[in-house]
């Protein structure tokens, strides 16, 4: 396969846009009759439905930490039939972790580097003029060997500020791709762990399609497409399948799962039946395996405790058969879950864990685990990679502890997940598994 050429859009700091300039961008070129692969680089796991809702095409992450090279190598074979490739980076540009997972940091520029994908910067000029300038110069050079194209300046207040951040820029030798002017509606709404889910935006549609005009008036689109480079082929296998048949939670309560493996496990012939616990849908009796995963039940859980055929026939399948939580698919499956208003609310019952949001404690970063316990997919002994990202404390943790699990740097951290008969949670959600 030849790959497409592709561009990494990037920015100094999380907050400054690339978000809406991402999503503006791939319907742009889209609607230009281009077949536009999004990419994700890094954990995120709620921009890529963004990307698929703006490119009509799934969008995947690429995680240098936490991915085997050869993962990398399989989800870059995705971009197959492109045109071109715009990957969305996270946090700053340069942000990773203090140590190398198995195949890096973790980082945007990493990404960008392993990729071949020139870097676009967006800056927000707010606040500053001429000096937005030396920010871009010093990114530019901090690694001579990452590929820049140039720079899209963000929140502009008025054309005299335009030629003034232009001037600076000309003299700094960086090109400028697109400036765009100050506006308060182009904002996507946030909660408690940023963005909504795109299923719960209330005019998705609407939003992305004038977020590409803004980009079109504004962006020299014949520039960053020009601006594309394509790096070397990678092949590589995606994850296999943890059952043949995996009834698979769906809904506004249940709703991370990380597009590279359901592309692997449809991919190796598993069969996924998707089911709706808000709508009080039970798992598929046929079932080899059900896997709740992450999402929001503390925002439905008066709901989830009320869904009696959905419950009923969850208990059922694990007197036996495999069950498997990730972070609130995790807390779903536990005794009780404490809502942000103190209420306590009867889950699944599967496993002993209660979790509170009353206090609400940051909990966050990429999770390394040596399974202690057989789970669905995984011996016994097993290494994964993952990421941790939630508010939950947990006040009762009964169970056996399903693995030994640290964060990026080896440090211990107390969240081991549980196994009981046949159930098993975790609080990270599995990327891929270690490379031996």
């Amino acid at each position: 396969m030849t790959p497409a050429p592709g561009l990494l859009i990037s920015a100094p700091s999380s907050g400054t846009g690339k978000t809406t300039v991402m999503l503006g961008l791939l319907r742009a070129l889209a609607e230009d009759g281009l077949a536009v692969q999004p990419y994700k680089s890094g954990p995120d796991y709620i921009d890529p439905a963004f990307h698929m809702a703006a490119a009509r095409r799934p969008s995947f992450n690429i995680d240098s930490w936490a991915m085997p090279e050869a993962l990398i190598g399989g989800i870059s074979r995705q971009s197959a039939g492109a045109d071109i490739i715009v990957a969305e980076g996270s946090m700053g540009l340069f942000d990773g972790v203090a140590t190398r997972g198995e195949s890096g940091f973790g980082s945007s520029a990493e990404t960008a580097l392993k990729m071949g994908w020139p870097v676009v910067l967006v800056i927000d000029v707010g606040g500053q003029a001429q000096s937005a300038a030396a920010t871009a110069l010093g990114f530019r050079q901090y690694n001579p060997d990452l590929p820049f194209a140039g720079v899209i300046l963000n929140r502009c207040a008025s054309p005299r500020h335009e030629r003034l951040a232009r001037l600076g820029m000309e003299h700094a030798g960086v090109k400028v791709l697109g400036v765009l002017p100050r506006r308060g509606d182009l904002a996507l709404p946030e909660r408690h762990l940023g963005l909504i889910q795109a299923v719960e935006h209330p005019d998705l549609e609407a939003a992305i399609s004038g977020y590409a005009k803004f980009l079109r008036d504004h962006v020299d689109l014949a520039a960053l497409k020009s601006a594309a480079k394509a790096g070397a082929a990678a092949d590589g296998p995606l994850p296999p399948p943890p059952a043949q048949r995996i009834a698979l939670a769906r809904d506004a309560a249940f709703s991370f799962t990380y597009p590279h493996l359901l592309t692997g496990w449809r991919d190796a012939g598993a069969e996924i039946l998707p089911f709706s616990p808000l709508a009080d849908q039970a798992p598929d009796p046929s079932a080899d395996l059900v896997w709740l995963p992450g999402g929001y039940p503390e925002l439905h859980a008066g709901r989830l405790a009320a869904a009696a055929t959905y419950l009923e026939g969850l208990r059922n399948h694990a007197r036996t058969r495999p069950v498997h939580g990730e972070c609130g698919g995790y807390m779903a499956l536990g005794q009780a879950l404490i809502d942000k208003d103190g209420t306590r609310h009867r889950m699944a019952g599967l496993l002993g864990l209660v979790t509170s949001y009353e206090k609400r404690k940051f909990h966050l970063g990429y999770r390394q685990a040596t399974l202690l316990a057989p789970m669905p997919g995984f011996d016994a002994g097993a290494r994964l990679r993952g990421h941790e990202f939630h508010y939950s404390t947990i006040l009762e943790e009964p169970d056996a502890p399903l693995a030994q699990v640290a964060d990026a740097d080896g440090n211990p951290v107390p969240e081991t997940g549980s196994v009981r008969d046949h159930t098993t949670g975790t609080f990270f959600h599995m990327i891929a598994e270690a490379s031996t």
